[in-house]
């Protein structure tokens, strides 16, 4: 999945089915969460009550969206969050209890038309959905055709292209040939569009509002992609601008419900209604508020009091969450305004900077990654995050809810005298690393390298922090790859999931572990590279139906654990709060939140 802001809270599909809460906010709970190993879940939309249109939504958060409001370049939750007002997707999520994780036609008036032996799949854009310009236009085929070429820009390519770019014809060739004009140049990336193409992705000679996608080999799970970012239609004066720039942000174009009146990075979005937009064409938003105010600003206590405690303007969050030390309380006293979702992801992992010149390079030795693992005891960072109730551990990559996840595998119990040996027989008794971690997000990030610090120097190993905002984790540190190159930082917390479920194995890996695919075109962001882990994520890839895919799914997880590619450490429930005028939030799983277009205030 994207990169999650916590990123994240992740209801798991066909085990996270959370039954709906009473009129008037009673609490609700999922048993059948619990029992799958996922954890404790708990739901309260706000639902009673008689719908109202009016008012401005208050949002309070830490961080801002990772690409200046973007639409193709967006892979990290709260890019989503910001989608669902100004950036209508072909498929997404709906507000409908129990459908939260079941992708739903959104500009596209169906499902996808599949034809040619599973090699051709067509979308048919809704009539009325329009486009903010002047004078308003309808969204067209040519748009997503537009949107998916702009999606491999050289500038700030989408981070998720190893989820479909294997499969989809003439997609890596066009992307090769982008790749090469210059990423300072908006003209340049804008001729370069304007006159090639990919051979698989093409409008309908009959009709220009479908759109054909045409693969090179069969993928069961292709439709799932079309969720994602790089599949949004854009319209040709968003050329005009190079990929996440300010002038690009101030210059946006909205086909959903709300447009953006104002933007200031890291600081705030306001969204105001949308004059172009028809709610006849619209079957996911309901857009009852006026006006959606975010401000990025704050910390996850202050917001979490403020929101409880129904102080004006802190209607809910936007990236932050309940500290741990409060969750227990919020679940014994029934709150109705709290909400605790099972995540359904890993999150968070550790990665390791396999590419790392520090030490002598050592991270780029197995034993040396190995020895961190054992070193690190799972059980202190579950308790930074509230407990197993919150945080249940999980001490292999791929999380419930994903087919391959196997309960009860833990290659590595903790074991300090293990690590010890390991690192003396690596030649490395004593190492200094940076651990890259973002406190002004969360509360558990600064506990966490503490814990790591103290466990670490129980080995021999000194670990150093390198703290960073939350927009520059995964902006400046992560996603482009230099710092990593650099050395610039050894260890780091990121969370990760699929990007669809339960057949999303190939989101799981690929964008995370594919030595053939490296940052910047994707989220690699250790350069982890095993040609056996390659070779199984190859033949997951051809299986032939999901019951033999699950299998390989889960040989790439003890491999992944073999290698110590990375640490897994918990697969969360996810606590937040609304305040109690704040209706029909109702919690979606990729997106990490509410949808905020079908949230409507009480007055």
């Amino acid at each position: 999945m994207r990169a999650f802001s916590r990123r994240t809270v992740q209801l798991v599909v066909g085990v996270g089915v959370m039954a709906l809460a009473a009129a008037g906010g009673g609490v609700a709970t999922t048993a059948q969460a619990a029992s799958s190993g996922a954890g404790l879940q708990i739901n309260n939309p706000n639902s009673g009550g008689t719908p109202q249109k009016g008012g401005t939504l208050t949002v309070l958060g830490t961080s801002d969206v990772d690409n200046n409001l973007d639409p193709n370049y967006g892979y990290y939750t709260l890019d989503y969050d910001a989608y669902l007002l100004y950036e209508r997707q072909l498929y997404t999520y709906p507000s409908i209890m129990g459908k939260t994780f079941t992708l739903q036609p959104d500009l596209a008036t169906a499902q996808p038309k599949v034809s040619d032996n599973g090699l051709k799949y067509s979308v048919t854009i809704r009539t009325g959905a329009m486009w903010n310009t002047s004078p308003p236009r309808q969204v067209t085929a040519a748009d997503v055709v537009r949107g998916v070429k702009h999606s491999c820009n050289p500038t700030f390519p989408f981070a998720g292209q190893p989820d479909f770019a294997d499969v989809l014809k003439g997609y890596s060739t066009f992307c090769s040939g982008f790749a090469k004009v210059s990423p300072k140049s908006a003209a340049a990336q804008k001729q370069y569009i304007d006159t090639h193409n990919i051979s698989g992705v093409t409008v309908d000679p009959s009709n220009k509002l479908t759109v054909q996608f045409t693969l090179t080999k069969p993928a069961y799970y292709f439709p799932g992609t079309l969720n994602l970012s790089w599949a949004n239609p854009i319209p040709e004066e968003y050329l005009d601008n190079l990929v996440d720039t300010p002038a690009q942000a101030a210059h946006t174009y909205s086909d959903g419900p709300y447009e953006i009146k104002s933007y200031t990075p890291n600081k705030s979005i306001v969204f105001v209604r949308n004059p172009a937009w028809k709610a006849s064409s619209d079957p996911i938003r309901k857009a009852y508020v006026n006006q959606i105010d975010v401000t990025e600003t704050g910390n996850p206590e202050q917001i979490t009091q403020e929101v409880l405690t129904n102080t004006p303007q802190a209607d809910m969050q936007w990236d932050s969450h309940v500290p741990p030390n409060e969750v227990q309380t919020l679940i014994n006293s029934k709150n109705p305004d709290f909400q605790l979702v099972t995540e359904g992801a890993t999150n968070p992992y550790i990665v390791f900077n396999t590419v790392s010149k520090n030490n002598g390079s050592a991270l780029g030795n197995v034993n040396v990654r190995r020895a961190v693992i054992y070193a690190l005891d799972r059980t202190a960072f579950v308790q930074n995050a509230g407990g197993p109730a919150v945080a249940p551990p999980l001490t292999h990559l791929i999380a419930p809810g994903t087919n391959g996840s196997t309960p009860n595998f833990n290659p590595y119990p903790y074991n300090p005298a293990k690590a010890k040996q390991l690192l003396k027989q690596a030649g490395h008794p004593h190492l200094t690393l940076t651990w890259l971690y973002r406190p002004s997000q969360s509360v558990t990030a600064l506990k966490d390298f503490q814990t790591a610090q103290s466990e670490l120097a129980k080995v021999g190993i000194t670990l150093k922090g390198l703290a960073v905002s939350g927009n520059d984790f995964y902006g400046k540190y992560l996603t482009p790859g230099t710092a990593a190159k650099k050395s610039e930082w050894d260890l780091a917390e990121a969370g990760w999931g699929p990007d669809w479920y339960p057949t999303g194995g190939k989101s799981y890996f690929l964008p995370i572990l594919d030595g053939n695919e490296l940052p910047p075109n994707s989220s690699n962001f250790g350069f982890f590279n095993d040609p056996k882990l390659n070779t199984i994520l190859n033949n997951a890839l051809a299986a032939e139906n999901n019951a033999a895919a699950s299998k390989l799914w889960h040989a790439a997880d003890v491999e992944v654990m073999s290698q110590a590619a990375v640490m897994p450490l918990e697969a969360p429930n996810v606590p937040t709060v609304h305040g109690s005028q704040v209706h029909n939030c109702i919690y979606i799983g990729p997106i990490q939140n509410c949808d905020m277009a079908n949230i409507w205030l009480s007055s």
